[in-house]
């Protein structure tokens, strides 16, 4: 599967980007409910590894999902949760245990079978969803580190996937509100980072959603506010979505409000 490149290429970029850190910056509390960067690789590495389990050891699965959520039944939160699991592993040693997981769950899901069923903590889905949404995952986590570190990330036309994604979940974002599902959707026409441009959905000028591919995606992973981006929405049901715009699972989120996640100045001396 050409979308278990992407992750891999997704988790790399990330990973190369991180390299100038000391371990001491792994400490660092991002903007995103002050997460350190600890936290950030500590989350993503233990949800590869469940995503490794769902296909390679389903009945592993099952039981391991079941402990962290017993931990959050307890009153922890996921992120500290995930530690029982992550144990010692901090800095530079954590972040070399994600990049080995990451190559490992990427070399797994490159020779399987993309419309294979695999189980996740809400609906079953297909092998190609779930590497696709751990390269969402994986970018959306990987923007409070950019911001951090007051660094601008240069994006590349894998975004696709998570663009498609956004554009898959519009229904959803209104479903899980209890809100109405708008029928016809709205038009998406967005410029991708090689200058493509990418659409979904029939044309029209009254209820549409345009800007860059990066916009879209921020906006749809709830890493910014949609008027912190230069995406532009036109009609009642394309506003309401840049309202409550959510591609991951799990209950309705609201999104950061105006002007509290962006890139930083640089807080990090790396």
């Amino acid at each position: 599967m050409i979308e278990a490149q992407d992750f891999l290429d997704e988790s790399n970029a990330l990973a190369d980007f991180l390299l100038t850190l000391k371990d001491s910056d792994f400490d660092c509390a991002t903007q995103f409910k002050s997460w350190t960067v600890n936290d950030v690789l500590g989350h993503l590495h233990i949800f590869n590894y469940a995503a490794e389990l769902t296909l390679a050891s389903p009945q592993k699965f099952e039981p391991f999902l079941a402990g962290i959520l017993a931990q959050v039944a307890k009153g922890k939160t996921l992120v500290q949760a995930q530690y029982d699991w992550v144990g010692d592993l901090s800095g530079r040693a954590l972040l070399d245990a994600w990049q080995e997981g990451a190559q490992r769950l990427a070399e797994l899901y490159q020779t399987a079978d993309p419309k294979a069923r695999v189980k996740w903590a809400g609906p079953d889905m297909s092998a190609r969803s779930s590497i696709t949404a751990r390269q969402m995952e994986t970018w959306a986590h990987g923007q409070e580190l950019f911001d951090l570190l007051g660094v601008t990330r240069s994006d590349a036309d894998r975004l696709r996937n998570i663009a498609h994604l956004g554009a898959a979940t519009i229904p959803f974002a209104f479903a899980i509100r209890k809100e109405a599902i708008p029928d016809p959707l709205p038009y998406i026409r967005l410029t991708a980072p090689s200058g493509s441009i990418w659409e979904w959905n029939t044309p029209q000028q009254d209820n549409c959603i345009e800007g860059t591919a990066t916009a879209f995606c921020q906006t749809a992973t709830q890493v910014r506010n949609v008027a912190d981006t230069d995406l532009r929405t036109v009609g009642p049901v394309a506003n309401r979505w840049a309202e409550i715009a959510q591609c991951f699972a799990g209950e309705a989120h609201d999104p950061p409000a105006p002007n509290t996640r962006f890139t930083r100045s640089g807080v990090v001396d790396g």
